[in-house]
């Protein structure tokens, strides 16, 4: 088994929440990217942080997080700005994020910085989230998606806060098709199918994404499960199992570690079946995920998980 390079954010959560009457905010390590390196590295993969981190206490907190978490940070730059705060609520199933900080910590990564000898040996390279909206940081990922030599893998993972009209969603969409055209895995949520594609089915969005070229496409549905698309199949819905959530922080970055962590282990699956059983574990790692607060600090390892769901 070879390791998964995870390029993209990391940054510290606000949780917003109360502690003996009064409205607190939490601190939590996360960015969606961060999050899907975490969970690899708790599933029993390996995963290589690529992205940029503030030159702070909080920075360095992060760093620390990741190496603990048994997530290398070889390509990890520190860069000159404080680390980026995201306040994190609940007004509706998803939760909504406001962004603090200019340059944004997670944005600095460029194409000269990149390890090259680490995303050539990758045996899976995943790009997405909100750094893709940074200039430097898009050039940084095309660059890395043209020298990967394994499976590729992409989440747009939207957050609409950050898009200033319709001029940036039009651009995110066409490089969510950029990316989408190549990919051998894209992860999408409900949320970001609807923001992308207003007026679409998720299922007609999951068959779209394999008509721009993309192997095997999946839209997480929350509590409802996910779409899958793949091979010449048409799209099939995938249960989540029953569980008592309290926070879905990072449910779907899990989803997504799953994936990897599976890809790492046995590959792409031959027969559309085989990527069924595969969602199902990984709504299943989502659900556990659910049942915990936090975001990368509730991801599970496989043995938790076969626990939980006695499998």
């Amino acid at each position: 088994m070879g390791y998964a390079v995870v390029l993209g954010e990391a940054l510290v959560d606000l949780l917003d929440g109360e502690l003996d009457g009064e409205r607190v905010y939490r601190q939590a390590i996360g960015g969606g990217p961060l999050n899907v390196a975490v969970g690899v590295a708790r599933l029993g993969g390996a995963a290589q942080f690529v992205g940029s981190l503030g030159d702070d206490a909080l920075g360095g907190r992060i760093r620390a997080f990741l190496t603990a978490a048994d997530v290398g940070v070889a390509g990890a730059i520190t860069a000159p700005a404080p680390t980026t705060l995201a306040v994190v609520t609940y007004t509706g199933p998803e939760p909504d994020f406001r962004f603090y900080g200019e340059p944004p910590s997670y944005g600095l990564l460029g194409p000269d910085d990149l390890d090259l000898a680490l995303l050539e040996g990758a045996d899976v390279l995943y790009c997405g989230s909100i750094v893709l909206l940074q200039p430097d940081t898009l050039a940084a990922a095309r660059r890395a998606w043209s020298l990967a030599a394994g499976l590729r893998v992409f989440d747009p993972n939207v957050r609409p806060r950050l898009l200033n009209g319709p001029a940036a969603l039009e651009g995110l969409r066409e490089v969510v098709a950029e990316f989408a055209a190549s990919a051998n895995l894209v992860k999408l949520s409900a949320a970001d199918a609807v923001l992308l594609y207003p007026g679409e089915p998720v299922e007609g969005v999951a068959a779209y994404l394999r008509e721009l070229g993309a192997g095997t496409v999946v839209v997480t549905l929350g509590a409802a499960g996910a779409v899958l698309a793949a091979a010449e199949a048409d799209p099939v819905r995938v249960p989540a199992p029953k569980v008592n959530a309290i926070d879905a922080t990072g449910a779907g970055d899990s989803v997504m570690a799953a994936l990897i962590a599976d890809l790492l282990l046995d590959g792409e699956p031959e027969e559309p079946s085989g990527w069924a059983d595969r969602v199902a574990f990984a709504l299943r790692v989502a659900g556990l995920v659910c049942e915990s607060p936090g975001g990368a600090t509730a991801m599970p390892t496989r043995a938790a998980v076969q626990k939980r769901f006695n499998t």
